[in-house]
């Protein structure tokens, strides 16, 4: 099959006295999405849509909220795993919509820094990422935020137009160490050798 289509979704309620992340963008708002990590309910929902476009699990899979290396992590982690399996797979994204639903902050004025910050971190162009808000009236959910998100993958015939997406997130190449780590003992093959980190992984932000 040449094409893959992917579905995640993903939730966080509002927490006071903690920053807020939506689509790897930090926001001026008074309250931030409580969770085991950055709370990044976007970031979240577009790796479990990877991950599910390539029959790979989820983000709990990997990332196990139990976990304490995941600790308040930044959820760009979760997402370099999800496209370093999609490429192990020989996919690549054609585009990605997603729908954020949330009483505020208003997502109308952040729509685009939004779509060029998610862009940047899958290496597409903006115009193959989609942003839209809508309000939960009705729902009684005016203290969580929800995201769904859905991708499109198509199959690349030629091995050589893949490049190592890893190379996406250029700050943190020793959780790419990590990352790959957890993509070989999921496949079954030699684990990488392991190198000291040097960072605490009781606390990565």
């Amino acid at each position: 099959m040449n094409i893959r289509i992917g579905y995640g979704w993903d939730s966080h309620a509002f927490k006071p006295g903690v920053p807020l992340k939506i689509g790897g963008l930090a926001i001026d708002h008074p309250e931030g999405l409580a969770g085991h990590s950055d709370g990044d309910v976007l970031l979240h929902a577009i790796t479990d849509a990877l991950l599910g476009a390539v029959s790979a699990g989820d983000i709990g899979s990997f990332f196990p909220p139990g976990d304490p290396r995941w600790k308040n992590a930044d959820s760009s982690i979760f997402l370099n795993l999800a496209l370093e399996e999609i490429q192990n797979a020989g996919y690549r994204i054609v585009n990605i919509d997603t729908t954020l639903v949330l009483a505020a902050p208003k997502i109308g004025p952040l729509a685009a820094d939004l779509r060029e910050r998610v862009a940047d971190l899958l290496d597409v162009e903006p115009s193959n990422v989609g942003i839209k808000a809508k309000s939960p009236e009705g729902l009684n959910l005016d203290h969580v935020a929800q995201a769904h998100a859905v991708v499109l993958l198509e199959k690349v015939e030629n091995p050589e137009e893949l490049r190592s997406m890893s190379d996406v997130i250029e700050s943190q190449k020793q959780l790419e160490d990590v990352v790959k780590d957890l993509v070989s003992q999921v496949h079954g093959v030699e684990p990488r050798r392991v190198l000291k980190p040097v960072f605490d992984t009781e606390d990565i932000t």
